[in-house]
């Protein structure tokens, strides 16, 4: 019998709230609009950082519809994964590194609707690569798949992943003033720092959220977002948002403040 109650329930319980919201702040006319939330929501089921690919479903929505707003919410819970009679190095890994978050960030196509402009996005695909990152589903719930090769594939894969990107808007990475970077752990860290650290560039707001509250899976890259939204940036700067997948895949949005 399989047991994963508890997981149906966590995700149960975040649609009703969020459908109970809907019905309180949004006029019964005005429902219709909302009704690919639905669709947006479900996809988050592939778990792991992949807000980023929300954002572009988001961003592609309103570039469709003017004068709306979208709203992404990323919900995580990866304590709930955690088996206690799992005594491998995945296990013990991914409940050390993971943590629990949740953070969601709004999208507007009003033109007087302040904050920093989505300049490019795009998907990178990590092919025959399946077997990096997940879950699998098994009689005391989802266990992860963690693969030891997850830090080293996308140091190989990060040049494809920035500069072809960057090369496509007429940009090199000496262009981009700030780095939201996703933290999937200490290894890629030191990965990013390695590439382009004699760059000048930095990623200490994305280390700090790592120290602070570890991988919250895709809500992270939105905590790192959050500090950068906070700070003192300077209109005509330019900012590389980068978050990975299960699949295993890489979104790359490009930001203008």
């Amino acid at each position: 019998r399989c047991n994963s109650g508890r997981h149906r329930q966590l995700l149960v319980g975040v649609e009703r709230h969020l459908r109970e919201l809907e019905r309180l702040a949004v006029p019964r006319g005005a429902r219709a609009h909302l009704r690919r939330r639905a669709a947006v929501w479900r996809r988050a089921g592939a778990a792991g950082a992949s807000v980023g690919a929300e954002i572009i479903y988001a961003k592609n929505f309103l570039k469709a519809n003017p004068n709306k707003r979208a709203a992404v919410v990323a919900v995580e819970s990866p304590t709930a994964t955690f088996q206690l009679e799992d005594f491998s190095m995945v296990n013990i890994v991914s409940a050390a590194i993971f943590g629990d978050g949740a953070a969601s960030v709004i999208l507007s196509s009003y033109e007087e609707d302040m904050g920093p402009k989505i300049i490019d996005e795009a998907m990178y695909h990590f092919y025959n690569a399946t077997h990096m990152m997940g879950f699998k589903l098994v009689n005391t719930g989802l266990q992860m798949i963690l693969d030891k090769s997850v830090p080293e594939t996308i140091s190989n894969h990060f040049p494809m992943i920035v500069h072809p990107f960057l090369e496509r808007n007429n940009l090199k990475i000496e262009d981009i003033d700030h780095l939201i970077f996703h933290p999937g752990g200490k290894k890629i860290v030191q990965t990013v720092e390695d590439l382009f650290g004699s760059l000048g560039k930095n990623i200490n707001d994305t280390k700090e959220v790592l120290r602070l509250y570890g991988n919250m899976s895709s809500a992270t890259v939105l905590y790192v977002l959050e500090r950068f939204m906070n700070g003192d940036i300077q209109p005509g700067e330019r900012g590389l948002m980068l978050s990975f997948g299960p699949g295993f895949s890489a979104q790359r949005i490009l930001l203008e403040w």
